[in-house]
Formats: structure tokens, C-alpha cells, sequence
């Protein structure tokens, strides 16, 4: 039996959704209990996981796609500053 790219690509695609989403979720519940640190952890390890097509090359993506990624960017440099440079 052979087994298509087209299935692969769909359950990779699968994977990586669940992955970032129990990160971000993780990283949600570690910022709701006051540990920074581990929020920043966990949200920057969501980044690894790509919730879209990973295939897709960063200037042949739509838009809102870009701009969730880099939002997620900012707002996990902004944690890290505010982690280093906090008081």
C-alpha cells in the first residue's frame, strides 16, 4: 500500500496545530499564575510549531498569517524584556 504526500502533509499539519495550541495554552496557565519565566518558555516553543502551512514560504503567505506570527513574536520579546529588565 502507498501512502500519499498529500496525507502526510495533512496529519503534519494537524500535529503542529495541537502542538502550539497546548503551548500556547500552557503558556497562558503560567501567565495567569505569575510565573514569567515559564510563560516565556512555553510561548517560545509554541513558535516552533507552525500552526499553518509549513511548506508555504513566509512571503507567499496571506497576511493575517504573518501578522499572527509576528504578534506572537512581539509579545514574547516583550515578556522576555520585561522578565530581564523587571523589577
Amino acid at each position: 500500500m502507498e501512502i500519499t504526500e498529500t496525507n502526510s502533509k495533512d496529519t503534519s499539519n494537524k500535529v503542529n496545530r495541537i502542538a502550539y495550541a497546548a503551548f500556547v495554552i500552557l503558556a497562558a496557565y503560567f501567565l495567569i499564575m505569575g510565573d514569567l519565566s515559564s510563560f516565556c518558555i512555553q510561548f517560545g516553543i509554541a513558535l516552533v510549531f507552525d500552526p499553518f502551512n509549513a511548506k508555504v514560504s513566509w512571503k507567499d503567505r496571506p497576511r493575517y498569517q504573518r501578522l499572527w506570527m509576528i504578534i506572537h513574536l512581539v509579545i514574547l520579546l516583550s515578556a522576555f524584556i520585561t522578565l530581564i529588565f523587571g523589577s
